[in-house]
């Protein structure tokens, strides 16, 4: 710590405005002495944990686990602690029980003999784990952490010392906690400490709805953890579209749902009532073939019956062609949007089944469309906008999703940039020649960080069920752009493909080329450029991203231009696991430096806590820093340094007499 510098008393006149409120929180010498002493000591305390994870796609068991044990940091730190000292099995064992407490205790007792003596070993092993992770913390903070019933008796235990005279006290409190049937509670509360400690704070780097089955679960999970951020991807911003009142979003979101077999998050996440579409889709597909739109189910999925997925294709059927009709009409009423060339229905001829796209001229898989009116081919049928107003009304008037999509607003953004990181999901639009491509957002032009603030506050806008903005409808509108907008930063695609990926046999029409963000990433100039738009020195920061699934099997790496790009995409979706052949990748970022962690598939909690299977990761990046980093070092230290500086100005005033004591 430098000593305080000297103020002239023309400085501290000038601030005694400032300075007299700021004495009213520390009204004497000895108040704001205290304080300054309180922050300069957690100045020192090492930086926090961050995790980052990204892409996690509805597949609650995988996130929940990665969650629980901290993508390794929890095994690390048993190793540490243990090393050679337990077997591997008791390590192991450790592990799951601070994962799945109570599921473990409750194997552990059918096949445990003597449970005083296994709850004696446990307790000690686990207040050492805790006294680890609890290192980093002031007491106040992870006293706040704490459970409210063992609050008192936990910080006596984590305050445990080599002095033989407390010896008798804290094995006293250890027996004592058997013998009054406590254990159980206890040691699922510590285990329960112990994850949230690991952690210091969470940032999701988009991509939590779709594909897996329970993007709610996740949301509840999130929206209650202790310290968090969001950057919103494509399919987040859809689900919020959706619930904004874009009914193309909805379409999509349900097309979707449809496509991977997956009703849970629909029906028994936010009981949204899927009979209307399921009514609908089997009175007018009924004899349709429906091999296209079978759904897709991957390992985990629910078990459907073949009736049960002859309906789900029914429904998805339905759902898309709505679908395809929707964005027809949203194209139109915005040509600002330069989509015109998305606009396909009406190059479709059903009678010959045959579609003619840029001139040539491709069969189509499906021409079966009871719907569509080749002469006015976007109009909806009567059943059509019945059904969607339907289904409109039970998402935008659904309360739980709505606790969902307002903490998403509240706790999220298109970027985050924090402690030398910047977060974003896919990209920022740029030029062929690596500059930002400016992009037209109602009627004006953005580009670079500015652009991504504008759609901050235009998603806000859209989303917020009060106030009547002008903006609102055509932010509304924008929603759906943003999911698949080829200028947006959530997609930056040529096009999004699904009419061609759905009827058109040609690969060559499915080409979804990237922007040109996808081309130059591994220019370390490219990255300095972007690093330094937003604020952060490009010698010590990095960008982090998702989107893109990290295809290891063709040989892809998840670093790039030479390290100053991390591409995490988390390959929780098992639709992708396929393409990748891991289960993605994490970041954890300490005090030490920097791991990013490859995973391979998680099977399920099942498993996790019957055999003791955990996800196997191997750290494919480390980057450690030569001076272990300290909370000065982040963000949050530079505005605490800050409180420091106004409180030595403080005790400069009142030593001056410039501002009185309040006694």
């Amino acid at each position: 710590m430098s000593a305080p510098r000297h103020y002239s008393t023309a400085e501290l006149e000038a601030d005694q405005k400032y300075l007299q409120l700021l004495s009213r929180s520390f009204p004497t010498i000895a108040a704001a002495s205290t304080e300054i002493i309180n922050l300069e000591a957690i100045l020192n305390l090492p930086k926090g944990t961050e995790h980052f994870l990204t892409d996690i796609h509805g597949e609650y068991e995988a996130f929940q686990h990665v969650l629980k044990n901290a993508s390794g940091t929890v095994k690390r730190k048993v190793n540490e602690i243990f090393g050679n000292t337990l077997r591997e099995q008791d390590k192991k064992d450790l592990c799951t029980l601070i994962y799945y407490p109570t599921e473990k205790l409750r194997l552990v007792k059918q096949e445990e003999k003597d449970m005083s003596e296994w709850y004696e070993i446990t307790l000690n092993r686990l207040v050492k784990v805790c006294q680890s992770v609890s290192s980093k913390y002031t007491r106040s903070k992870v006293k706040k952490a704490l459970p409210r019933d063992f609050s008192y008796i936990i910080q006596e235990l984590l305050h445990e010392t080599d002095d033989p005279n407390k010896h008798a006290y804290f094995n006293q409190i250890i027996s004592t906690i058997i013998s009054t049937r406590r254990a159980d509670d206890f040691i699922v509360e510590m285990c329960r400490l112990i994850q949230r400690l690991a952690i210091d704070s969470l940032h999701i780097v988009g991509d939590i709805f779709d594909r897996g089955p329970g993007a709610h679960i996740i949301m509840d999970t999130i929206c209650d953890y202790h310290d968090f951020d969001i950057q919103w991807g494509n399919h987040d911003v859809l689900w919020m579209g959706a619930f904004a009142g874009n009914d193309a979003c909805l379409a999509n979101v349900l097309r979707i749902s449809m496509r991977y077999g997956n009703l849970d998050t629909l029906e028994e996440g936010y009981g949204i009532n899927m009979l209307p579409l399921a009514t609908f889709a089997m009175e007018v597909y009924n004899d349709c073939d429906l091999t296209l739109y079978m759904p897709r189910l991957k390992g985990g999925s629910r078990f459907y019956t073949d009736k049960e997925k002859q309906v789900i294709a029914q429904m998805h059927k339905a759902v898309t062609i709505i679908q395809w009709k929707l964005e027809g009409n949203l194209i139109e009423r915005h040509p600002e949007y330069h989509l015109e060339d998305r606009r396909l229905l009406e190059f479709i001829d059903k009678e010959r089944g045959v579609i003619t796209l840029g001139g040539k001229e491709y069969a189509l898989l499906d021409s079966d469309f009871p719907t569509i009116d080749p002469e006015n081919p976007y109009r909806l049928t009567p059943e059509e906008e019945s059904l969607m107003a339907h289904l409109h009304n039970s998402v935008v008037n659904n309360e739980k999703l709505q606790k969902h999509v307002y903490c998403l607003l509240r706790h999220g953004s298109l970027y985050l940039a924090r402690n030398t990181n910047l977060m974003f999901h896919a990209s920022i639009p740029l030029r062929a020649d690596g500059s930002f491509k400016p992009v037209e957002v109602m009627g004006h032009d953005y580009s670079g960080k500015k652009l991504l603030d504008r759609l901050d506050e235009l998603v806000q806008v859209a989303c917020r069920k009060n106030g009547d903005d002008p903006e609102k409808q055509d932010s509304i509108d924008y929603m759906w752009y943003l999911w698949c907008g080829p200028d947006s930063p959530l997609f930056d695609k040529s096009k999004m493909a699904t009419l061609e990926r759905y009827l058109i046999a040609d690969k060559e029409t499915h080409r979804e080329t990237k922007g040109n963000y996808y081309r130059l990433n591994d220019s370390p100039e490219v990255c300095d450029m972007i690093l330094r738009e937003f604020g952060l020195p490009p010698e010590s920061s990095h960008i982090i991203n998702g989107h893109v699934p990290v295809k290891t099997l063709r040989g892809e790496l998840p670093v790039k231009a030479g390290g100053k790009l991390l591409v995490i995409d988390g390959g929780f979706s098992k639709a992708y696991q396929p393409e990748t052949g891991i289960a993605g990748y994490t970041l954890v970022y300490h005090s030490r430096g920097f791991q990013l962690v490859q995973h391979q598939p998680f099977e399920s909690q099942l498993k996790a806590i019957e055999e003791g299977q955990d996800i196997i990761s191997n750290t494919v990046l480390s980057e450690f820093k030569a001076k272990r980093l300290q909370v000065r070092d982040t963000d949050k230290g530079k505005e605490l340094a800050g409180q420091v500086e106004d409180l030595n100005r403080l005790l400069a005033a009142y030593r001056r007499g410039i501002v009185k004591e309040q006694n």
